[in-house]
């Protein structure tokens, strides 16, 4: 089981950007979900403004283990200039981007299986006609695959 760490991540822009998540939270819930969440710590923007990744997982009745990766991108809305009195509001955020995976696991299935399945999602998604080798290491796959969640 991982420690929960600092996540570097790259966005997908024209000239991606990094961006570095600090843990701010991890516990279980009274019915034994567990939470994870990373957030940045840009300290020109206000919390709600910031990325974040929220990991949880559950076990759902039949026996099948929830997993649930989420990333949320707020984006700022523009400030088109001052009033009359030379007075300029404060940017608020105008939405949240959000995307998430979601991996649903019988308590039959094996990580070799789980794998597979993620990655035919992630080809899927990303267009990729090739092989490709499987990402075996990092947080997502040891709470998706692994059914490990950080500490």
């Amino acid at each position: 089981m991982a420690q929960q760490s600092a996540i570097t991540v790259f966005d997908g822009a024209t000239t991606p950007v990094v961006h570095t998540l600090q843990p701010v939270d991890n516990k279980v819930a009274k019915d034994g979900s567990r939470y994870a969440l990373w957030r940045e710590n840009n300290p020109s923007l206000p919390v709600e403004a910031q990325v974040k990744i929220e990991l949880i997982q559950r076990e759902l009745q039949g026996g099948l283990v929830e997993t649930r990766v989420a990333a949320s991108v707020p984006v700022m809305e523009a400030i088109n200039g001052q009033n009359a009195q030379g007075y300029t509001a404060a940017p608020k955020v105008a939405y949240v981007d959000k995307a998430e995976l979601r991996v649903l696991s019988p308590r039959r299935s094996t990580v070799a299986s789980r794998r597979l399945c993620k990655q035919i999602l992630l080809n899927f998604s990303n267009n990729v006609a090739t092989t490709v080798t499987p990402v075996s290491a990092g947080v997502v796959d040891e709470a998706t695959i692994q059914l490990f969640m950080p500490t």
